[in-house]
């Protein structure tokens, strides 16, 4: 089976830390079947997972809220190129599912930056922050693996800590907006969408 081509920036002190505390599996590069198992299980869920939090949400969520939870899924998904999200994108995290079933905060800044090691993403502001790798898996998506962490507290790393790690897929929907998918998250809701709008 071919290596799946790291395409984060990270720097070498990042790297090798990250390297150091995620599992031995990871480190080769492969995605998903080099996360930790009870992660490959999230992944597998993922569309059941989305469906049933986007109907809970839709059924329950304020009407307002609905509406804004609509014209973030609206669009097909396009190819991702890394040269073409470089950058800083405003970035907003929809929380489904749960109590309450439908959360949507303000935008808050994310950076994507590219370089020789790749491709990766972290969400600059905010009371809760996320970076993490990307990962090419040959379709109009990224594998993303990454950690969840309190503004203010060090900076979290996939492997650390499970109960930080987030895992799911970059979808691109135009040239101006994203949406990071994360099935399950430990906390809060059933399934979490960071939206990125320049």
């Amino acid at each position: 089976m071919p290596r799946t081509r790291i395409i984060m920036r990270v720097t070498a002190m990042a790297i090798g830390l990250w390297l150091g505390l995620a599992t031995t599996a990871m480190a080769d590069g492969r995605f998903p079947t080099g996360l930790n198992p009870a992660d490959q299980q999230r992944l597998q869920a993922f569309d059941d997972a989305r469906a049933k939090a986007i109907a809970e949400a839709r059924a329950r969520g304020a009407s307002e809220d609905v509406a804004e939870l609509d014209q973030a899924l609206a669009d097909d998904p396009v190819p991702v190129v890394p040269a073409e999200i470089e950058g800083v994108w405003r970035c907003r995290t929809i929380k489904l599912g749960g109590m309450p079933p439908l959360v949507i905060y303000r935008d808050f800044r994310c950076r994507i930056t590219d370089d020789s090691a790749g491709l990766g993403l972290t969400k600059l502001s905010g009371s809760q922050r996320t970076g993490g790798l990307f990962y090419d898996i040959g379709e109009t998506r990224l594998g993303y693996a990454g950690a969840g962490w309190i503004g203010g507290d060090e900076r979290a790393y996939y492997g650390r800590d499970g109960a930080d790690d987030q895992v799911g897929y970059l979808v691109r929907v135009g040239p101006d907006r994203m949406r990071l998918e994360l099935p399950l998250p430990h906390l809060e809701s059933d399934f979490d969408i960071l939206e990125l709008r320049r």
